[in-house]
């Protein structure tokens, strides 16, 4: 496999980690769902009436810098337009945590999750209805990342590309893609640096099982695996998201080096309406809006100012700069889709578990 890394970035900051990306949620379930129990119709008519209307967003954790700008802009516009007043209830944690609470009552009226495949969950279980990719723009996509290798202060280990991983000597760290949303990014950025780079599936097996056998602590999600790396002192390199790292840097909370190999796979964050929500508490219109307005330029730049890479043209243009380029992108549906991925790798038996198996 070839791996060209003349396109890599470095960033290096000073001060402590940065696990408070991974907040707890900001608004919890318990907060939420009061507004509408018990005397929740009444509730919902006077909100959604006259000079007032609600919507509540559940994202995941890190989206939270760029919507605390986002939501103050739109909720101007829709005043402006409409002459109304919008409150957006913001609920923010794990992606597949979010997914199983909106699953089991949180009363979320849009999503913004991780990975299509959380999505999938909320729509097989009759809240959102089948079509949803196309009912916003760029198929629903609001976000893209690419997966960084976040390295100790100065990079001693040298660790600029894929292959680097699987050098002797060199201790990794991810999340466990079984049970984490963003460590199947991970695996499949590893799977695909080699079938998207010229090689078959028998090469990816053999290069993404020698990257495992150097992985020393395989947590059950990205919060627990950033505590390990700093923290617990655990691991030479991190695998993790690109904005992550950029807005950990800005906000001056590490002490970092990350490398960004330049044959990589697109993160790409869906949203969508909640269908059987939104028609229970009335405020469809606002709902809707509000998920357009998360395209339009003015969100967008908010997005790019915390390290995500914007969907929108004239953003991605203005910005593009501040990225390193990634010679030969490529996405999940390149690989097989959620549904095929998730079966080929993930499942019990799947191409994972017979990863670990060979480990042992």
């Amino acid at each position: 496999m070839t791996d060209n890394s003349s396109n890599t970035k470095k960033f290096v900051t000073t001060k402590p980690f940065f696990s408070t990306l991974f907040l707890a949620t900001t608004l919890s379930i318990s907060t939420i769902l009061p507004v509408f129990a018990g005397t929740a119709q009444k509730t919902q008519l006077m909100s959604q009436s006259g000079k007032k209307v609600e919507i509540t967003l559940a994202t995941y954790a890190v989206t939270k810098a760029a919507y605390s700008k986002i939501i103050p802009q739109f909720v101007a516009k829709w005043k402006r337009e409409k002459g109304q007043d919008v409150v957006i209830r913001e609920s923010y944690g794990g992606s597949g945590s979010q997914t199983r609470a909106v699953i089991d009552g949180l009363p979320a009226d849009v999503v913004a999750l991780a990975l299509a495949l959380d999505t999938k969950k909320i729509e097989q279980a009759g809240l959102i209805k089948p079509g949803w990719e196309k009912e916003a723009p760029n198929n629903s996509i609001v976000t893209r990342s690419v997966v960084a290798l976040e390295t100790r202060p100065g990079n001693p280990k040298k660790i600029k590309t894929w292959t680097d991983l699987t050098k002797p000597g060199v201790k990794i760290v991810t999340a466990n893609p079984k049970t984490s949303g963003g460590a199947r990014w991970n695996f499949l950025a590893l799977w695909g640096a080699v079938v998207r780079n010229g090689g078959n599936e028998s090469q990816a097996l053999k290069f993404v099982t020698d990257v495992f056998k150097n992985v020393v602590v395989l947590p059950k999600d990205a919060r627990e695996s950033s505590d390990a790396f700093y923290k617990k002192g655990q691991g030479d390199v991190l695998l993790n998201y690109e904005n992550e790292v950029i807005l950990a840097a800005q906000q001056g909370k590490t002490d970092i080096s990350y490398e960004v190999p330049p044959v990589n796979i697109s993160i790409e964050g869906p949203v969508a309406v909640v269908d059987k929500n939104v028609d229970k508490h009335g405020n469809r219109e606002v709902s809707e809006a509000f998920v357009n307005f998360l395209f339009t330029p003015e969100a967008q730049r908010e997005f790019a100012k915390v390290g995500f890479r914007p969907v929108n043209a004239t953003v991605a243009k203005e910005v593009q700069g501040k990225f390193p380029k990634i010679a030969r992108l490529y996405t999940v549906d390149s690989l097989g889709g959620w549904n095929g991925v998730q079966k080929k790798f993930f499942d019990d038996g799947a191409i994972f578990d017979r990863i670990q198996g060979r480990r042992r």
